[in-house]
């Protein structure tokens, strides 16, 4: 299954669909969601996000795990560093693999000051390349520390993240480099919401990639969307996501829309979101749709791709 999956992301386009776990002891709603809608047939696998801003939620493993089981297709299970440390790390790496959650995103994790449990510390043993370097020594046969494995794990592949946008592009490149010297197979970025900004990043992942020597070679960009149908939106991720640019011209076509009616300024961010989303997948058929479980509206902007 995952052999197929990196060949397709190395050598076809590329579709996988985000998924947020909730504040619920069952992720069965989140997949006949899917199911009913028939999302699973549109998209080449999905992701599972690992307590996003620090909020508890049910396990990204185990989601991951039904997810796979119920569709037949590779899930990236995202793991971050705030919550564990080396021991629990490699461990869930080792039992996640017998289950065939083979596909890793290897994730620092937002602070966790911002969590909604009382007096919630941080593990924070390393950032995500101490997890992708775990990853590499499993991939070898052997542990952390360099102790054989009794029976050696099937292949792992890894994951990793980067901001869409920075002032410096050069740091920008730095970070990109760092992730693929560690070994990341798949760099997710950000939302991107311009050709200008989806150029820039192709330009910046292929002159890391150069910088990071042969162990890069095979690796890929996957350009991350979030559709916009509300000017808050577009406000929020502006004003509160580091690494996301969203054109002016979105904010103004949205204002102007919604002083008509809030189903202008639905229409309106729908057009925009469907247009960009076909002109990116155009440059780069390699893309991660984010929809904060907002499924019927992936399925609209993947379904009216022009």
């Amino acid at each position: 299954m995952f052999e197929q999956f990196i060949e397709k992301l190395k050598n076809d386009s590329f579709l996988t669909l985000e998924t947020t776990p909730k504040h619920s002891a069952t992720f069965t709603p989140i997949i006949e969601r899917i199911k009913e809608l028939g999302l699973h047939k549109k998209v080449d696998g999905f992701s599972v996000t690992d307590s996003p801003l620090a909020k508890m939620r049910y396990s990204a493993l185990f989601a991951s795990l039904k997810l796979q089981n119920t569709f037949k297709k590779p899930t990236i299970a995202t793991v971050s560093m705030r919550d564990r440390n080396k021991i629990g790390l490699q461990s869930d790496l080792l039992g996640a693999n017998e289950s065939d959650i083979r596909a890793i995103l290897a994730l620092t994790g937002d602070p966790a000051s911002m969590s909604d449990q009382p007096k919630t510390k941080g593990v924070f043993e390393g950032n995500s390349t101490l997890l992708l370097d775990m990853i590499n020594c499993f991939n070898g046969g052997i542990d952390y520390a360099g102790k054989p494995l009794d029976t050696r794990p099937a292949p792992i592949y890894p994951f990793a993240v980067a901001n869409a946008f920075a002032r410096n592009p050069k740091n920008l490149q730095k970070k990109l480099r760092l992730k693929l010297e560690h070994g990341a197979q798949g760099v997710i970025t950000q939302p991107v919401y311009s050709i200008e900004n989806a150029k820039m990043l192709l330009e910046l992942f292929a002159k890391a990639k150069i910088e990071a020597g042969p162990k890069a070679k095979e690796a890929e960009l996957i350009l991350g969307f979030f559709p916009i149908t509300k000017l808050r939106t577009a406000q929020f991720l502006t004003a509160h996501v580091p690494g996301v640019e969203v054109p002016k011209t979105w904010s103004e076509k949205l204002f102007n829309a919604k002083n008509i009616s809030d189903v202008e300024q639905e229409k309106i961010g729908l057009e925009m979101s469907i247009q960009t989303f076909s002109d990116i997948y155009d440059l780069h058929p390699k893309m991660h749709m984010m929809a904060a479980n907002n499924f019927a509206l992936a399925k609209k902007i993947i379904e009216n791709r022009r």
